[in-house]
Parts: C-alpha cells; structure tokens; sequence
C-alpha cells in the first residue's frame, strides 16, 4: 500500500473511532421499501425513533429496529465514561445502498420466461449525540 492511501487510510479509521454506527449487510428487503422506514427516522431523537419503528406495520421496520438498538449499544460501549441519560442521543446519518440482486426465472404463457429479480440491501446507521449548546 502506498503512503498516500495508508495516511487516508489511518485518517479514515480515527474518524470511526469517535462515532458509533452500525451495519446491516444482505438485508433481503428492496432497498426502496427499506428507504421508506429509513427516511421516516433519519436526524430523529433515538427514543422517538424506537418508538416510531416499534408502531410501524413494514417489515423493514423489525429489522431496522434491531440496527439501531445496536448502534445504540455501540455509542454506549465508545462513551462509557459519558452517561446515556444525560445525553440526547440521535440518528446522524441513515444510508440505504441496493446490493446484490437474486435473478429469478418467471414461467410466462406460450413457453416464454420473465426474468424476477429480487433485490437486497446495505443500510449503515450512525448514532451521535446532539450538543448541548
């Protein structure tokens, strides 16, 4: 590896050491259905947030839920000498990605086939907590 990408590359890893965030790979919903739920807690209060998901009929929603009960934990594991009730906690960023698609064979009438592709996606959630200013 050269300097310049080594030098960005350790640049890049002490940014993560600050900021809590979680990754859910391989998510068999479609990335469309998933930004639905996504867009409706993006920059929201963390408990509001939870409480939003919990009330949702998607199921996006469940495993949304799931991702950000673990950003949370990991914001806890980084900040142990800061307390949780003290802090306003809040979904930063929210980023739904599309990634690889299952390709699918449709019978069709007259001996023909329609090609069904069944969608996946990545979703990274960061968890800051706002200033108190």
């Amino acid at each position: 590896m050269g300097a310049r990408k080594r030098l960005a590359a350790e640049k890049r890893k002490e940014a993560n050491k600050s900021i809590a965030f979680a990754k859910l790979n391989k998510s068999p919903i479609a990335p469309r259905k998933m930004r639905l739920v996504a867009d409706l807690i993006r920059g929201v209060e963390v408990n509001k947030a939870l409480n939003i998901l919990q009330h949702d009929s998607k199921d996006a929603s469940t495993s949304l839920e799931k991702l950000l009960r673990s950003a949370i934990a990991n914001w806890e594991q980084k900040n142990s000498e800061k307390n949780i009730e003290e802090e306003t906690l809040y979904v930063k960023t929210i980023e739904v990605a599309s990634a690889a698609m299952l390709k699918r064979i449709q019978p069709a009438p007259q001996g023909r086939a329609h090609r069904v592709r069944k969608r996946s996606n990545h979703v990274t959630i960061v968890v800051d907590a706002k200033d108190a200013e």
